[in-house]
């Protein structure tokens, strides 16, 4: 199974933002944005670089891949399918990337992270539906009930990370009992429930060239 292996904290300072892949550090100020948020590399410092269109469309690109941790082919796949359905290609892209199995799992807390969620996932900690589900990119339908297994469910790692979650607050379209360990996917999120720092009509734009 390819993986980026890329350090998590030199992406998030490629990008100029936090792109929340460590997990908890992201909301400490341990967090590499808040200690150096110029980007990575010997000529990281210099100001005034400007990108060109085609610069900040691949820029964003690869921003919304680090985000959801998804490779170059898999991206193009969700992109084909997100032009194919009914709507803004844009915002169906999102909501796409948005209902995969392992972005649910974090959107409920069952890890710090996409990355901890997606392992979770493949090492069957995960049902839908009553049925244990092992691929991270499944799609997750409106209505669908996601839980922990039993096993899952005592890990110190998971309870941690599904109480820090509650602490923060889920998502309007998803509805989590933590102390069960489970929760429905209520919906798709709208266009106006994902961060506004998202701009995927860059995206959109970059495979259209």
């Amino acid at each position: 199974m390819a993986r980026n292996l890329d350090p998590k904290c030199r992406q998030c300072r490629r990008e100029g933002e936090k792109l929340f892949i460590k997990g908890e550090k992201c909301f400490t100020d341990k967090c590499s944005i808040e200690r150096r948020s110029y980007a990575p590399g010997q000529h990281g410092q210099k100001s005034g670089q400007r990108l060109s269109g085609y610069g900040q469309q691949l820029r964003e690109k690869q921003k919304i891949r680090r985000l959801y941790g998804i490779l170059e082919r898999q991206f193009r796949k969700i992109f084909a399918e997100a032009s194919r359905r009914k709507g803004q290609t844009g915002e169906n892209l999102l909501q796409l990337l948005e209902g995969r199995l392992d972005s649910v799992a974090y959107r409920m807390g069952f890890g710090a992270s996409r990355a901890e969620s997606r392992q979770i996932v493949r090492h069957n900690g995960v049902m839908v539906n009553g049925k244990r589900v092992n691929i991270p990119s499944f799609n997750v339908s409106p209505g669908d009930t996601i839980q922990l297994t039993d096993a899952a469910r005592v890990h110190l790692r998971t309870k941690a990370a599904i109480e820090a979650a509650d602490s923060r607050g889920f998502p309007e379209w998803i509805e989590v009992d933590v102390k069960a360990g489970k929760g429905v996917f209520k919906a798709y999120p709208a266009r106006d429930e994902l961060p506004p720092s998202i701009k995927e009509g860059l995206v959109v734009e970059l495979y259209s060239r």
